[in-house]
């Protein structure tokens, strides 16, 4: 359905380095820069961070969220230590099981260095 999801950024080494070590968990290679923009390439679609282009702040989106899908919740694990490594502040329950109209889902939640909401799941067997 996406072919990219793109997230403002303020600080683009900050950024980079906390993408790369947050997507790197889930498989993802470093990111690249062009301008003033960051792309991570994978098999399945493309997510970027870009200092906005009218030259203002970027600013969070009330209500929004990046959710990223993980093989299993070790990886779902591996992907919050790295991003609380990274800069990266926990948010919400600590990483888990909850419970879900769609079944068991595997959690963690985190906001990057510029207040962006991210999660990592797991969707458990029935």
């Amino acid at each position: 359905m996406f072919s990219h999801i793109m997230v403002g950024a303020n600080d683009l080494d900050r950024t980079k380095t906390f993408y790369d070590a947050v997507l790197g968990a889930l498989g993802a290679g470093p990111g690249f820069v062009d301008r003033h923009r960051i792309f991570w390439m994978t098999p399945t679609g493309v997510f970027a961070a870009s200092v906005p282009i009218d030259g203002e702040p970027a600013t969070v989106g009330n209500g929004s969220t990046v959710g990223f899908n993980c093989a299993d919740s070790a990886q779902v694990d591996a992907w919050h230590a790295a991003g609380l490594a990274a800069g990266g502040v926990a948010i919400e329950d600590p990483p888990g099981v909850r419970e879900g109209p769609t079944g068991k889902l595997y959690l963690a939640y985190l906001r990057d260095p510029d207040g962006n909401k991210l999660c990592a799941l797991h969707r458990m067997a029935s």
